[in-house]
C-alpha cells in the first residue's frame, strides 16, 4: 500500500544513510521500525505476554579445586569427566 507521511528532514537523511549502509530502501526501514514499535506497544499493554519464569535449582557447592571464574579450567574439567 502506498501512503504519504511527513518526516523531519534530518531524520530522513539518517534513514537514507542507514538504508545505503544496509543495502535496503528507506521504505523497508520505516516499515520494519514501525512493525517493531507496534510489537513493543503490544507487549507493554499485556505485561504477562512473552514472559516466563526461570526455575532455579540448588546443585550444591562446586567440587574442591573448581574455580567458577576460570572458563578454561571449567572446560578442561568438563571435557575430562
Amino acid at each position: 500500500m502506498r501512503t504519504t507521511i511527513a518526516i523531519d528532514d534530518a531524520l530522513l537523511d539518517q534513514l537514507k544513510v542507514r538504508a545505503a549502509r544496509e543495502n535496503t530502501t528507506v521504505s523497508a526501514l520505516i516499515e520494519e521500525d514501525v512493525r517493531l514499535g507496534e510489537l513493543r506497544r503490544a507487549q507493554q499493554s499485556d505485561p504477562g505476554r512473552g514472559r516466563f519464569r526461570l526455575r532455579a535449582f540448588d546443585l550444591g557447592r562446586p567440587k574442591p579445586g573448581v574455580d567458577l571464574n576460570n572458563n578454561a579450567a571449567l572446560l578442561d574439567l568438563m571435557d575430562n569427566e
